[in-house]
């Protein structure tokens, strides 16, 4: 099913519950042993003050190299402010190894929901977590958490306005100092099918998303 025009479209609520109930069930028939696909929030990433939860988070209890990745990212750079956080707590085992979020207007909507959301999406970078970000809201205009993202880590990362979806890979050690981080990102159009997009597990575990699969199962269950 093509995408929706959100701008003024009611209805975002519900299809946001039954999308990413749709993307955790795609990904439990694709990913590696060992690894699991929740809704809900992890324990073992401290985000700030306020407690605010992931959509998917996939989780890996014993780690498992059997699929490499075949894809390399459309960006990659060492960015020198991605450096072990010491205040980030990761257990070993369980711990949120990547995470999966739809952008929901409330996002975004005022400069503190920006700020706030945009702070939760650097402190999982910062914590080793792999993110994929999904935006099909296009208010306000010529902004995308990307570009927010970048300024935070002082990266010369591309930035994508919404609606799009960027996803994140957090690598090793850059020998220049930092971490490597790379990125695939997206335009999502209106009455266009979505994209399939890798989301990464570890420096050579991807995992597809198909974005329009689940967007259409979902917006069935919505009646749209």
């Amino acid at each position: 099913m093509p995408l929706h025009d959100w701008t003024d479209r009611p209805g975002w609520e519900g299809l946001h519950i039954y999308w990413m109930t749709e993307i955790a069930r795609s990904l439990r028939s694709r990913l590696p042993p060992g690894f699991r696909a929740v809704i809900g929030s992890s324990p073992f990433v401290a985000i700030g003050p306020l407690s605010v939860k992931p959509d998917v988070a996939v989780t890996n209890g014993t780690h498992s190299s059997t699929t490499a990745a075949s894809r390399e990212p459309d960006w990659e750079s060492a960015v020198a402010t991605l450096e072990e956080d010491a205040i980030v707590q990761v257990e070993k085992d369980g711990r949120m190894v990547a995470a999966l979020e739809l952008v929901s207007p409330r996002n975004k909507d005022r400069p503190a929901s920006r700020e706030q959301y945009a702070n939760r999406y650097v402190a999982y970078l910062r914590a080793g977590v792999h993110l994929m970000l999904v935006d099909v809201h296009r208010r306000p205009i010529d902004f995308g958490f990307s570009q927010a993202i970048a300024a935070a880590l002082q990266s010369d990362s591309p930035s994508l306005p919404a609606p799009a979806v960027v996803s994140y890979r957090v690598g090793a050690t850059a020998a220049t100092g930092g971490r490597m981080l790379g990125l695939w990102k997206r335009s999502l159009v209106v009455d266009q099918e979505l994209p399939t997009m890798p989301l990464a597990l570890g420096d050579e575990l991807i995992v597809d998303v198909e974005l329009e699969s689940t967007y259409t199962r979902a917006a069935a269950d919505c009646y749209l």
